[in-house]
Formats: structure tokens, C-alpha cells, sequence
């Protein structure tokens, strides 16, 4: 159990920089130019990684799963155009709404629907919870204005 929330923790704080990063840039005319050298800036640092850790099979598994890498790079350029749209006009403080919104897309989606993992009852609980999370902070934010 502890690996799982180390990597968690990873990717949680790598995210907090990045919307750091992205809410202290000054704006620009451009909506996408921010993210596209963000996300160049991301690309060298994957090379490295993908020149340090080649293997023999690279070509071959890169040619057997194309189309998944396709789709999953079209995942991100999504995923970051939200994240431009949603911090720029709303703040950081609306990650809230995005990180349990993304429980129901990719726990529930994409993990229960379409992969057919398991899922126990504390994660349907904490399914529910993440529900009422969302109706909570919608209502929060129209009370507030």
C-alpha cells in the first residue's frame, strides 16, 4: 500500500509544480504558448529518461503500441488545454474540482468500465464521497460568488 501513495505523492507534487509554474507565468496572446515549450521542456527531459533506460525491444514495442501513444498524447494535449483554461480563468484553488472529477473519468472510466478491475465497496464509498465532493464545492463556489 505504501508504493502505490509514494507514487501518488510523485506525481501529486510534479502536478503542483507544474500549475506553479503555469499560474506564476505572466499571460499571454497566445493560449497555447505556455504549455507547448512546457510541455518541449517536458519532452527533453523524456529523452534523457528514454536515452538512459533504452533497451534492445524499444523500436519493436514502439511500433507494436503507436497508436495507444497517439492516443495517449492526444490525452494530454486535452488534459493541458483544461488545465490552461481552468487555472488561467479560475485559479488554482479549482484543481479540487478537476482532481475528483478525474476519479469518476479515469478510476471509474476507464479503470472499472473499460479495463474490468476490481473495485470493493470502500472504493465505491469513496466514489460516492467523491460525488458529493463535486456538489460541495460547486455549491461552496456559488455561495462565495
Amino acid at each position: 500500500m505504501l508504493q502505490p501513495v509514494l507514487f501518488a505523492t510523485l506525481a501529486a507534487v510534479g502536478n503542483a509544480i507544474f500549475v506553479y509554474g503555469q499560474r506564476g507565468a505572466a499571460t499571454s496572446a497566445n493560449p497555447f504558448l505556455f504549455m507547448g515549450f512546457a510541455v518541449l521542456a517536458c519532452l527533453a527531459f523524456f529523452a534523457v529518461a528514454v536515452l538512459v533506460y533504452r533497451t534492445p525491444e524499444d523500436t519493436a514495442y514502439v511500433a507494436a503500441n503507436w497508436r495507444m501513444i497517439l492516443l495517449s498524447g492526444f490525452g494530454f494535449f486535452v488534459t493541458f488545454v483544461g488545465f490552461f483554461l481552468l487555472f488561467n480563468k479560475y485559479g488554482a484553488s479549482q484543481y479540487t474540482l478537476y482532481a475528483v472529477i478525474s476519479i469518476l473519468t479515469t478510476s471509474i472510466g476507464v479503470g472499472v468500465f473499460l479495463y474490468r478491475e476490481s473495485i470493493n465497496a470502500y472504493q465505491i464509498a469513496g466514489t460516492a464521497f467523491a460525488v458529493a465532493a463535486i456538489i460541495l464545492f460547486a455549491y461552496g463556489k456559488a455561495k462565495s460568488g
